[in-house]
């Protein structure tokens, strides 16, 4: 009996094997429709995907035509091909706008999107979609089930494009520790951050980096040039402990400022010296 049973299971592998080749070569619709509704109660996405693919066009126009379009996109999604689940879901919904399945098609249309955004460093055109799929569900559906894993995606979204804008800010500073003339750009790309992400997590980061950048570019400046450079540094300073006086960055702050303001009273003394 311990023998025969994995020689039953092989067997039924075969057969179903032989089942899904003679379904798939033949033209007989209605079986390749039961098979791969089969194969999609089961769990088999891929046999299921396969037969779906060649029939979905045959049931266009027709009442099971919302079903298997329906599968068929959800079968790439459980495939993990996103791409073709977002495309395949946007499909869904402009064919059956009143199809009691929308909903659920727009949330994962809008997901499969999601899943292709890449990491931070890399170019965000993904992310941008994505984000206005899960934007325009959350507009659309406030009160779906959804609803709070939307917010979720595109919060976290945002936090990655928030990241990459903050990392390139950053590169340019820590560029500026060998080259000064890139403290400028730094400083400009901290202004933009801090103007387009007003609420982001990297905010007291980006004010505190402009600072530094602001000072040292002024500090390592002409002498002629270093006068109104600091006082646009120190207006920096006063920004950052405006917005957070407990800020964790208080030590090395005070510390660039001390020395803003004893080069400044040195412009100090040289005025007076010239009376």
């Amino acid at each position: 009996m311990r023998l025969l049973a994995p020689i039953l299971i092989v067997s039924l592998c075969l057969f179903s094997c032989s089942e899904y080749q003679k379904v798939l070569k033949n033209d007989d619709v209605k079986a390749k429709y039961d098979l791969a509704q089969q194969f999609y109660d089961e769990g088999d996405m891929k046999r299921a995907n396969r037969l779906l693919e060649q029939i979905a066009p045959k049931y266009v126009g027709k009442p099971q035509g919302e079903r298997v379009m329906y599968f068929l996109a959800d079968t790439y999604y459980q495939r993990k091909d996103f791409n073709m689940a977002g495309y395949q879901f946007e499909r869904f919904v402009k064919s059956y706008p009143k199809s009691d399945k929308v909903i659920e098609a727009s949330f994962y249309g809008a997901k499969s999107y999601f899943e292709l955004s890449p990491r931070y460093s890399l170019d965000q055109t993904d992310t941008d979609k994505a984000l206005a799929k899960l934007q325009n569900f959350i507009n659309a559906y406030p009160d779906s089930e959804y609803f709070n894993e939307a917010n979720a995606m595109a919060k976290e979204l945002t936090t990655k494009k928030e990241k990459k804008a903050y990392e390139i800010a950053k590169q340019f500073n820590k560029i500026g520790e060998f080259d000064f003339t890139f403290l400028t750009p730094a400083v400009a790309a901290f202004d933009n951050f801090i103007s387009d992400y007003p609420g982001s997590i990297f905010r007291e980061d980006a004010m505190y980096y402009r600072f530094e950048s602001a000072s040292h570019y002024a500090l390592n400046s002409f002498e002629v040039l270093q006068q109104p450079r600091l006082k646009e540094a120190k207006e920096y300073y006063a920004t950052l402990k405006k917005q957070y006086p407990e800020t964790k960055y208080a030590d090395k702050a005070d510390a660039l400022l001390e020395k803003i303001d004893k080069q400044l009273l040195g412009f100090v003394a040289q005025e007076k010296a010239a009376k």
